[in-house]
Protein backbone atom coordinates (compact mmCIF):
# COMPACT_ATOMS: atom_id res chain seq x y z
CA UNK A 1 0.00 0.00 0.00
CA UNK A 2 1.38 3.30 -0.69
CA UNK A 3 2.36 5.66 1.84
CA UNK A 4 0.36 9.05 2.54
CA UNK A 5 0.24 11.34 5.25
CA UNK A 6 -2.21 10.10 8.06
CA UNK A 7 -3.34 10.89 11.18
CA UNK A 8 -4.72 8.39 13.93
CA UNK A 9 -8.77 8.00 13.83
CA UNK A 10 -9.44 9.51 17.27
CA UNK A 11 -12.81 11.09 17.01
CA UNK A 12 -14.65 8.30 15.84
CA UNK A 13 -17.43 6.92 18.17
CA UNK A 14 -18.72 3.76 18.74
CA UNK A 15 -22.11 3.04 20.69
CA UNK A 16 -23.84 0.07 22.49
CA UNK A 17 -26.05 -0.95 20.03
CA UNK A 18 -29.34 0.32 22.37
CA UNK A 19 -27.98 3.45 22.03
CA UNK A 20 -27.12 3.23 18.18
CA UNK A 21 -31.09 2.12 17.58
CA UNK A 22 -32.23 4.82 19.51
CA UNK A 23 -29.90 7.37 18.29
CA UNK A 24 -30.56 6.64 14.42
CA UNK A 25 -34.42 6.17 15.53
CA UNK A 26 -34.45 9.72 17.22
CA UNK A 27 -32.49 11.21 14.34
CA UNK A 28 -34.96 9.57 11.70
CA UNK A 29 -37.58 10.89 13.81
CA UNK A 30 -36.49 14.51 13.73
CA UNK A 31 -35.98 14.37 10.12
CA UNK A 32 -39.64 12.85 8.96
CA UNK A 33 -40.72 16.16 10.91
CA UNK A 34 -38.55 17.79 7.44
CA UNK A 35 -41.36 19.41 4.86
CA UNK A 36 -40.17 21.70 2.46
CA UNK A 37 -41.55 25.34 2.57
CA UNK A 38 -43.14 27.34 0.57
CA UNK A 39 -44.51 30.21 2.69
CA UNK A 40 -42.14 31.78 4.82
CA UNK A 41 -41.74 34.51 8.03
CA UNK A 42 -39.09 37.58 7.26
CA UNK A 43 -38.68 36.95 11.21
CA UNK A 44 -34.58 36.95 11.14
CA UNK A 45 -32.22 34.34 11.99
CA UNK A 46 -29.03 34.52 13.94
CA UNK A 47 -25.57 34.91 11.30
CA UNK A 48 -23.87 31.73 13.43
CA UNK A 49 -26.64 29.70 13.32
CA UNK A 50 -26.60 29.59 9.28
CA UNK A 51 -22.42 29.47 9.73
CA UNK A 52 -22.64 26.36 12.27
CA UNK A 53 -24.81 24.69 9.38
CA UNK A 54 -22.26 25.84 6.74
CA UNK A 55 -19.09 23.86 8.94
CA UNK A 56 -21.47 21.04 9.25
CA UNK A 57 -22.20 20.97 5.15
CA UNK A 58 -18.14 21.21 5.02
CA UNK A 59 -18.00 17.84 6.67
CA UNK A 60 -19.57 16.42 3.46
CA UNK A 61 -17.36 13.53 1.92
CA UNK A 62 -15.65 14.40 -1.20
CA UNK A 63 -14.06 13.45 -4.36
CA UNK A 64 -10.33 13.29 -3.71
CA UNK A 65 -11.11 15.56 -0.66
CA UNK A 66 -11.27 18.74 -3.02
CA UNK A 67 -14.65 20.13 -1.45
CA UNK A 68 -15.99 21.54 -4.76
CA UNK A 69 -18.33 23.81 -3.35
CA UNK A 70 -19.09 26.94 -2.71
CA UNK A 71 -21.86 28.75 -0.56
CA UNK A 72 -22.93 31.94 -1.49
CA UNK A 73 -25.02 33.39 1.61
CA UNK A 74 -27.24 36.10 1.00
CA UNK A 75 -29.10 38.17 3.13
CA UNK A 76 -29.23 41.87 1.92
CA UNK A 77 -32.94 43.10 0.25
CA UNK A 78 -31.67 44.03 -3.02
CA UNK A 79 -29.74 41.42 -3.98
CA UNK A 80 -32.58 38.96 -2.89
CA UNK A 81 -34.79 41.24 -5.30
CA UNK A 82 -32.84 40.57 -7.83
CA UNK A 83 -32.85 37.02 -8.08
CA UNK A 84 -36.64 36.84 -7.37
CA UNK A 85 -36.82 39.12 -10.58
CA UNK A 86 -34.90 37.04 -12.41
CA UNK A 87 -36.33 33.39 -11.08
CA UNK A 88 -39.41 34.42 -12.15
CA UNK A 89 -38.55 35.45 -15.44
CA UNK A 90 -36.74 31.90 -16.12
CA UNK A 91 -39.93 30.24 -13.84
CA UNK A 92 -42.44 31.74 -16.50
CA UNK A 93 -40.48 30.83 -19.39
CA UNK A 94 -40.68 27.43 -17.62
CA UNK A 95 -44.61 27.14 -16.41
CA UNK A 96 -45.40 28.71 -20.14
CA UNK A 97 -43.16 26.99 -22.49
CA UNK A 98 -40.71 24.59 -21.20
CA UNK A 99 -42.22 22.27 -19.36
CA UNK A 100 -44.03 18.89 -20.91
CA UNK A 101 -47.94 18.84 -19.76
CA UNK A 102 -46.30 15.42 -17.82
CA UNK A 103 -43.90 17.53 -15.78
CA UNK A 104 -46.58 20.17 -15.05
CA UNK A 105 -49.11 17.37 -14.31
CA UNK A 106 -46.70 15.90 -11.64
CA UNK A 107 -46.28 19.92 -10.28
CA UNK A 108 -50.07 20.20 -9.75
CA UNK A 109 -50.67 18.59 -6.38
CA UNK A 110 -47.61 20.63 -4.92
CA UNK A 111 -49.18 23.86 -5.70
CA UNK A 112 -45.99 25.26 -7.55
CA UNK A 113 -46.13 28.25 -10.39
CA UNK A 114 -43.84 31.06 -11.68
CA UNK A 115 -44.32 33.25 -8.97
CA UNK A 116 -41.58 33.01 -5.80
CA UNK A 117 -42.45 36.05 -3.38
CA UNK A 118 -40.05 33.66 -0.48
CA UNK A 119 -37.11 34.26 -2.46
CA UNK A 120 -37.68 37.96 -0.72
CA UNK A 121 -39.64 37.39 2.46
CA UNK A 122 -37.15 34.23 3.93
CA UNK A 123 -33.94 36.10 6.01
CA UNK A 124 -31.36 33.77 3.84
CA UNK A 125 -30.98 32.31 0.55
CA UNK A 126 -28.25 30.25 0.33
CA UNK A 127 -26.96 29.79 -3.38
CA UNK A 128 -24.89 26.52 -3.91
CA UNK A 129 -22.34 26.45 -6.47
CA UNK A 130 -20.47 23.32 -8.01
CA UNK A 131 -16.77 24.05 -8.73
CA UNK A 132 -16.03 22.12 -11.96
CA UNK A 133 -12.45 23.19 -11.24
CA UNK A 134 -10.16 25.20 -8.60
CA UNK A 135 -7.41 27.23 -9.54
CA UNK A 136 -3.73 27.33 -7.63
CA UNK A 137 -2.29 30.41 -6.31
CA UNK A 138 -0.13 30.68 -9.53
CA UNK A 139 -3.06 29.97 -11.52
CA UNK A 140 -2.86 26.48 -13.11
CA UNK A 141 -6.35 24.54 -12.97
CA UNK A 142 -7.01 21.43 -10.96
CA UNK A 143 -9.81 19.06 -11.75
CA UNK A 144 -12.46 18.26 -9.25
CA UNK A 145 -13.49 14.56 -9.25
CA UNK A 146 -17.47 13.97 -8.89
CA UNK A 147 -18.34 17.97 -8.49
CA UNK A 148 -22.16 17.04 -9.03
CA UNK A 149 -22.05 13.82 -6.45
CA UNK A 150 -19.94 15.63 -3.40
CA UNK A 151 -21.92 19.34 -3.87
CA UNK A 152 -25.14 16.91 -3.57
CA UNK A 153 -23.96 15.51 -0.33
CA UNK A 154 -22.85 18.43 1.14
CA UNK A 155 -26.25 20.31 0.41
CA UNK A 156 -28.08 17.33 1.55
CA UNK A 157 -26.12 17.86 5.15
CA UNK A 158 -26.88 21.06 5.18
CA UNK A 159 -30.18 20.93 4.83
CA UNK A 160 -30.83 18.01 7.81
CA UNK A 161 -27.94 20.76 10.25
CA UNK A 162 -30.76 23.65 9.10
CA UNK A 163 -33.85 21.11 10.02
CA UNK A 164 -32.04 19.92 13.26
CA UNK A 165 -31.67 24.07 13.92
CA UNK A 166 -35.59 24.25 13.98
CA UNK A 167 -35.44 26.33 10.30
CA UNK A 168 -37.19 25.79 7.48
CA UNK A 169 -35.67 25.44 3.79
CA UNK A 170 -37.14 24.97 0.29
CA UNK A 171 -35.25 23.84 -2.16
CA UNK A 172 -35.61 26.14 -5.50
CA UNK A 173 -34.28 25.39 -9.05
CA UNK A 174 -35.12 27.47 -11.75
CA UNK A 175 -33.46 26.82 -15.03
CA UNK A 176 -31.41 27.48 -16.13
CA UNK A 177 -29.66 29.16 -13.20
CA UNK A 178 -26.80 31.29 -14.76
CA UNK A 179 -28.02 34.60 -13.42
CA UNK A 180 -26.57 33.85 -10.41
CA UNK A 181 -23.03 33.93 -11.40
CA UNK A 182 -24.19 37.14 -12.75
CA UNK A 183 -25.69 38.42 -9.38
CA UNK A 184 -23.56 37.07 -7.19
CA UNK A 185 -20.12 37.30 -9.03
CA UNK A 186 -19.50 33.82 -8.94
CA UNK A 187 -16.74 32.91 -11.75
CA UNK A 188 -17.29 30.97 -14.76
CA UNK A 189 -15.19 27.65 -13.36
CA UNK A 190 -18.68 27.52 -10.91
CA UNK A 191 -21.68 26.04 -11.60
CA UNK A 192 -25.34 26.92 -9.77
CA UNK A 193 -26.31 23.84 -8.41
CA UNK A 194 -29.22 24.74 -6.43
CA UNK A 195 -30.68 28.03 -4.67
CA UNK A 196 -31.98 26.89 -1.01
CA UNK A 197 -34.20 29.06 1.31
CA UNK A 198 -33.98 29.22 4.83
CA UNK A 199 -36.17 31.08 8.04
CA UNK A 200 -38.62 30.26 9.88
CA UNK A 201 -42.27 28.79 8.46
CA UNK A 202 -44.65 31.45 8.36
CA UNK A 203 -47.12 30.90 10.98
CA UNK A 204 -50.01 30.12 8.76
CA UNK A 205 -47.72 28.25 6.03
CA UNK A 206 -49.56 25.02 4.71
CA UNK A 207 -47.78 22.64 2.94
CA UNK A 208 -48.92 19.73 0.74
CA UNK A 209 -50.91 16.73 1.60
CA UNK A 210 -48.48 13.97 0.35
CA UNK A 211 -46.76 10.81 1.66
CA UNK A 212 -42.97 9.49 1.75
CA UNK A 213 -42.39 5.88 -0.22
CA UNK A 214 -41.89 2.90 2.60
CA UNK A 215 -38.79 1.34 3.10
CA UNK A 216 -39.96 -1.68 1.13
CA UNK A 217 -40.86 0.70 -1.73
CA UNK A 218 -36.99 2.08 -2.31
CA UNK A 219 -34.67 -0.30 -0.48
CA UNK A 220 -33.58 -3.79 -1.71
CA UNK A 221 -31.56 -5.94 1.21
CA UNK A 222 -29.28 -8.50 -0.45
CA UNK A 223 -27.95 -10.85 1.97
CA UNK A 224 -25.98 -14.19 -0.08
Amino acid sequence: MTDYPSIPLERYREYPIDEMRERVRSFYENLDRRRTVREFSDRPVPRDVIETALRAANTAPSGANLQPWHFAVVSGPETKRRIREAAEIEEREFYEHRASEEWLAALEPLGTDEHKPFLETAPYLIAVFLQKYGELPDGRKVKHYYPSESTGLATGLLIAALHEAGLATLTHTPSPMKFLNDILGRPKSERPFLLLVVGYPDDNARVPDIRRKELVDYASFIES
